[in-house]
């Protein structure tokens, strides 16, 4: 599918974050479909058990995949979450290529709604996720005296489509 436009990183983010040595440092785009993709490896600083990534890590990847899918139609927008409700259908593992797709369901004046899944480089399904947000400016978000500029890097690649799983299967 073909990628619209690539979002931005942070610089200290946990998932998005360019500077965090213990982050995920993943990347977003925006697709012709009006969904977000995520595109990331976990580490084995990421895991719970050996060989599988903790399920507050896969929680994390989630939340930041459906915060960010409402960029694409509203991108000035910013939300904290409210309610993120995850399922675990299986593990995740680390140092594996994963991919996360992300749409919002619904958005009014105040607040917004989306779902996610996450597959590994198969296309296989691994967890799922739901997930409520409350629209909030950037500056009461980050509640700080930080340079905006730490919240909007952007890291220049040359992906222009990116393969996704057929939900027909």
């Amino acid at each position: 599918m073909k990628v619209i436009s690539k979002q931005s990183n942070s610089k200290d983010c946990l998932v998005c974050g360019i500077d965090n040595p213990l982050g995920v440092k993943a990347s977003f785009y925006n697709m012709e479909d009006d969904s977000v993709v995520c595109l990331f490896s976990f580490r084995s600083e990421h895991q719970s058990y050996p060989n599988r990534t903790h399920g507050g890590m896969i929680a994390a990847i989630l939340d930041e995949t459906i915060g960010r899918g409402i960029w694409v139609k509203e991108p000035t927008v910013w939300g904290v979450t409210l309610k993120l409700e995850v399922k675990y259908h299986k593990a995740v593992p680390y140092n594996e290529k994963l991919i996360a797709v992300a749409k919002i369901t619904k958005s009014t004046k105040l607040i917004f709604e989306g779902e996610a899944k996450l597959y590994d480089s198969s296309f296989n399904l691994l967890d799922t996720a739901t997930a409520l947000y409350y629209k909030l400016p950037l500056e009461e978000a980050a509640n700080c005296d930080c340079d905006p500029k730490d919240l909007n890097i952007m890291v220049k690649d040359d992906v222009k489509e990116i393969a996704l799983p057929d939900e027909g299967k």
